[in-house]
C-alpha cells in the first residue's frame, strides 16, 4: 500500500519538476527566451546601422574621389559653402517650396 503511495506521488512530482524547469527556462535565466528575443532585436539594429554607415562610406568614398582634383574642389566649396573668388559678387535664388 504504501508502494502505490509513493508512485503515485511520483507521477505528480515528475510533470511538476519539468513544468517548473520550462517556466525558469523561458522567463527567469539569465539566457532565457525572453532576453534572446531582445538579444536579437539588438542585433538586428546593429546589422541595419553598420549597412547604413556602409553605404555613408561608399557616398564619402565617391565624394573624395571626386574632389581630388583641384578644380572639383573649388566647385564643391562654391556651390556647397558658397565661397567666391575676390572682386566677386554671389547671388543665392531660393525656391519658395509652398505652392500658392
Amino acid at each position: 500500500m504504501k508502494l502505490k503511495s509513493l508512485f503515485k506521488k511520483k507521477k505528480i512530482v515528475f510533470p511538476l519538476v519539468i513544468f517548473l524547469f520550462v517556466l525558469w527556462m523561458l522567463f527567469f535565466d539569465a539566457n532565457s527566451y525572453l532576453y534572446q528575443l531582445e538579444y536579437n532585436r539588438d542585433i538586428n539594429h546593429l546589422e541595419q546601422t553598420i549597412q547604413h554607415y556602409k553605404k555613408e562610406i561608399k557616398k564619402n568614398r565617391t565624394t573624395i574621389d571626386e574632389l581630388s582634383i583641384q578644380q572639383n574642389i573649388n566647385e564643391y566649396a562654391r556651390e556647397k559653402y558658397h565661397y567666391k573668388k575676390e572682386n566677386e559678387y554671389l547671388y543665392l535664388v531660393e525656391y519658395d517650396t509652398i505652392n500658392p
